[in-house]
């Protein structure tokens, strides 16, 4: 049963989301549905794992922009990786992942950014890309540390601090309020934060993360903590099978000064229990691609009982034998 792969391609849509619905590790942001809203950002290179039987497992995967020689799986994604619904253990992942590194070879590609799914995604453990890159002699060239939280067991220690800021919130009657109506507030307050703190923006813009929610209306979502009925601090929730990870937070001054995120990230870890989720994850606390952390708001994500999860970035080069033959 030699493993084959071949070219995503438009009319294997339907097809490719019905796969992931059923895998083991992958997530919104491996979907066409997501991967779609980029339009023609990105040349796509994704790819099909199958043998005689059907369809083994997927990589989604594009060309780097500022670079037509390097495949990366995904550009337009935080992480990527091979998905698969368990038939790619061991050997057969160390195969599937050679065969698609053949593949990008042959259509001249000299180098492939791996961005591995960190663990907390996975509904079953299933690294066993991690160990096929090992052996496929890939190095790893990034690392981001992200702070996260295991639900099913005793959180640890909750800082006094982040107790004392949660009552400082409830007592200046911060409001909490998951209605979607809200997000063009939260994503000023957001723009400005950004703005002030960092000279920058959003990687998404209002008018795209609403096009994703809609897309993905159980997916994405907002929690926003308000003051005399005005937005002032909030997270943009991207929520999986196993884990409710906040993608954007912020807050203004008024957030600031009466700790209106303590209230938010309280209500996200209740909403996470409730659900039934094992995780709920912070995010990396990174710049500068994983060389410098930035550890007054690591200490901060943690202070509410969390634990550090990593996100893994390798390189396969090309061009050896040693990696592809």
């Amino acid at each position: 049963m030699t493993l084959q792969v071949r070219a995503y391609g438009e009319a294997d849509a339907e097809d490719w989301d019905r796969f992931c619905d059923d895998s083991l590790q992958s997530t919104l942001l491996h979907t066409r549905r997501f991967l779609s809203y980029h339009g023609s950002r990105f040349v796509d290179q994704s790819l099909i794992i199958y043998d005689e039987h059907g369809w083994l497992g997927l990589l989604p995967a594009a060309l780097q922009p500022d670079d037509e020689a390097c495949v990366v799986s995904h550009p337009g994604a935080t992480y990527g990786g091979i998905v698969q619904q368990g038939q790619l253990r061991g050997e057969r992942m160390i195969e599937a992942l050679r065969t698609c590194c053949r593949y990008y070879r042959s259509q001249g590609r000299q180098r492939l950014l791996y961005k591995a799914v960190p663990a907390f995604y996975h509904r079953q453990p299933a690294q066993d890309d991690l160990y096929a890159l090992f052996r496929l002699n890939a190095h790893r060239y990034r690392c981001d540390l992200s702070s996260s939280i295991d639900l099913t067991t005793p959180r640890g220690r909750i800082s006094e601090r982040r107790r004392r800021s949660l009552n400082k919130a409830r007592k200046n009657q911060i409001g909490l309020s998951g209605d979607m109506a809200l997000l063009g507030e939260f994503w000023q307050v957001l723009t400005e934060n950004l703005a002030r703190k960092h000279g920058t923006g959003p990687v998404h813009s209002l008018s795209e993360i609403t096009m994703l929610a809609e897309r993905f209306p159980d997916q994405i979502q907002v929690v926003c903590g308000t003051h005399q009925d005005q937005v002032v601090a909030g997270v943009l929730l991207f929520i999986t099978a196993t884990c409710i990870h906040t993608q954007y937070i912020a807050a203004n001054d008024i957030g600031y000064q009466f700790s209106a995120l303590d209230a938010v990230f309280d209500f996200c870890i209740t909403k996470a229990v409730s659900d039934g989720k094992r995780w709920l994850d912070f995010g990396i606390c990174n710049e500068q691609a994983g060389k410098v952390l930035n550890e007054g708001l690591y200490k901060f994500k943690t202070e509410f009982g969390g634990g550090g999860t990593v996100h893994e970035f390798f390189e396969i080069p090309l061009t050896g034998e040693e990696n592809v033959d």
